[in-house]
């Protein structure tokens, strides 16, 4: 109900609710995330942040830097921007920290300003007054973006702030090559012929991640199930997360899985130049490993193309397998790089995620 009654004062607040009206952005793919364009302040100020469902807070880093890493586009100035106003905690800044999965973290202080998205009528979608975080001690690799957008399901997050007539839907389809849109909204619903749809659980005990059941796993004609192990779970045990490139399960049941690739591949092993202890070979070619298909509650079967789950370097020559074990107290994740050439739908009304085959990149194009 606090979740509800967050979204009825999200959405009174968005200045251009028009019927039939949907927000979206631009997105990119650089090297192992996706970007989103979207604009800060007034006047409008772009910015390319990660699309991340795993994380609340959506921020960039700001003027004046603690520590901030290199980034190659400017860094945002409140002090430019009308409409930047730093948020009070007992008569002080209100500071925030998040860590995230890979050891990067932020640190800064939180403030309202206005948000400005593109929208299918054509008009700005503008919305005043939404929460992010003035990261001004950073830590992380890439120079190409300006933080997160935060797009679980907190209160804070940038979909729940936004409400509007369809909250909690979002879409988008993600390609290793060219642009491509993330759509919220009544255009983000994915539904017709060839799309399917298991459910998404939503646990107070661990709040924000949208939870999936991961029933099984198949490596060509050998299907492993879960059933049986310590994953196994009937509400929800993988996060699916657009901010983590690849798929993380825990070791027990990761070590079946890479010994079914193993009983296929038969070239030599070679070992993982990320230190990731990953699953790779030396070969030429992607054609000799199995497909691989994950089985997801309500007999949803996604059928993955070699490309999402095996990772050639960059060199050449060698191939590594798209999964890492990891610790059974860590998250199990469903990553960026296996939902690739997939609408991936979100109802958080509905409790579904939905997908549909697509080739994402002629999707726009």
């Amino acid at each position: 109900m606090d979740l509800i009654h967050r979204r009825s004062n999200a959405s009174s607040r968005v200045s251009n609710t028009q019927s039939g009206s949907s927000p979206y952005a631009n997105t990119v793919f650089d090297n192992s995330v996706y970007l989103m364009k979207l604009q800060v302040g007034t006047p409008p100020f772009e910015i390319q942040a990660i699309i991340d469902t795993g994380s609340e807070i959506t921020w960039t880093q700001c003027l004046p830097c603690v520590h901030c890493y290199e980034q190659n586009p400017p860094i945002f100035d409140p002090s430019k921007s009308s409409t930047f106003k730093e948020k009070r905690c007992d008569g002080h800044s209100c500071p925030y920290e998040v860590d995230y999965f890979d050891h990067t973290y932020t640190m800064g202080t939180l403030a309202t300003e206005t948000i400005t998205l593109h929208s299918t009528s054509g008009e700005p979608f503008v919305m005043p007054e939404t929460i992010i975080g003035c990261g001004h001690n950073n830590s992380w690799f890439k120079p190409s973006f300006s933080g997160m957008v935060g797009l679980n399901w907190g209160p804070s997050s940038l979909i729940t702030q936004m409400g509007g007539e369809y909250p909690g839907l979002m879409s988008y389809c993600f390609s290793g090559q060219g642009t491509s849109k993330i759509n919220f909204g009544a255009n983000a619903i994915v539904a017709g012929d060839g799309v399917v749809s298991t459910t998404m659980f939503m646990t107070t005990a661990k709040p924000g991640f949208y939870y999936l059941n991961l029933d099984a796993v198949s490596v060509g004609n050998t299907r492993i199930e879960t059933m049986g192990t310590t994953f196994h779970a009937l509400e929800g045990n993988i996060v699916i997360d657009s901010g983590t490139t690849l798929t993380y399960f825990p070791v027990s049941y990761c070590n079946l899985v890479r010994q079914a690739v193993e009983h296929v591949v038969t070239a030599v092993r070679a070992a993982d130049p990320t230190g990731n202890d990953m699953l790779c070979y030396n070969s030429d070619t992607i054609d000799i490993f199995p497909v691989i298909t994950m089985h997801f509650s309500g007999g949803v079967d996604l059928v993955l193309d070699k490309y999402n789950m095996y990772m050639e370097s960059n060199n050449g020559g060698l191939f590594c397998l798209a999964i890492i074990c990891n610790s059974p107290t860590q998250e199990a994740i469903f990553g960026n790089r296996a939902q690739n050439n997939f609408l991936v739908g979100y109802d958080s009304s509905s409790l579904l995620v939905s997908f549909s085959p697509t080739n994402c990149s002629a999707l726009w194009n």
